[in-house]
C-alpha cells in the first residue's frame, strides 16, 4: 500500500479525474456490483453521472476522494454531506468503487478510514449506506466495524436486472 495515494479531490480536480472515474464506475458495473446502474454499461455512459458528482463537489454537497497509483484512480468513495437542515450531524456513504484490477490491496479500507476522517472534519458523526445484500461489499462494511440495521427484499436490480435486496449499515464516528 506504500504506492497507494488516498486524497480528496478539489472542485478544480475532478473535470480531469472523470474519465478514470467512469471507467472505474463501469468495470464494477460489469463486474455485477449493483450501485445504481444496468449493463451493459460503459465508460460513456458513466460520464453524466459523474459529471453531476463534479457539479456537487463544487457545491460543496459531495466529497470526492480517490486512491491513486503511480497517478492512476483505481478506487473511490463519496461522502453526501448536502444533508437536511434536521441532519447536520449526518453524511451518506455512497458509491465505494474498487476497479477490479486493484482488489485485494487494502483500497476500500483506506478509502473508507478516509471518509471517516473526511466526515469529522465536516462536524458529522453519523454515517449511513446501504449496499446489495449478499454483496461482497456487505462483508466489507462488517468488517470495517458498521452497524447491520435491517434488509429491505427486493430493493433494488442486479446489473442483469435480477431483483436484490440491500442491507443498510450505520457507522457512529466518536465525537470530538
Amino acid at each position: 500500500m506504500s504506492d497507494i495515494t488516498i486524497r480528496t479531490l478539489a472542485p478544480s480536480e475532478t473535470a480531469a479525474a472523470l474519465p478514470a472515474l467512469a471507467d472505474i464506475l463501469s468495470d464494477c458495473v460489469e463486474g455485477g456490483a449493483s450501485v445504481g446502474f444496468m449493463s451493459p454499461y460503459g465508460p460513456q455512459d458513466a460520464m453524466p453521472y459523474w459529471e453531476s458528482v463534479a457539479q456537487a463537489v463544487k457545491d460543496e454537497t459531495t466529497v470526492l476522494i480517490v486512491a491513486e497509483r503511480d497517478g492512476d484512480i483505481l478506487g473511490t468513495v463519496q461522502l453526501g454531506i448536502g444533508t437536511m437542515p434536521n441532519q447536520p450531524h449526518r453524511a451518506d456513504l455512497k458509491k465505494l468503487l474498487v476497479h477490479r484490477k486493484a482488489r485485494g490491496l487494502g483500497l476500500s479500507r483506506a478509502l473508507m478510514d478516509a471518509a471517516d476522517v473526511e466526515a469529522t472534519r465536516h462536524g458529522r458523526h453519523i454515517l449511513v449506506l446501504d449496499t446489495a445484500t449478499g454483496s461482497p461489499a456487505e462483508f466489507i462494511y462488517e468488517k470495517l466495524g458498521w452497524q447491520r440495521v435491517g434488509i429491505i427484499p427486493q430493493y433494488a436490480l442486479m446489473p442483469d436486472g435480477s431483483y436484490c435486496g440491500s442491507t443498510f449499515f450505520y457507522k457512529a464516528l466518536t465525537r470530538s
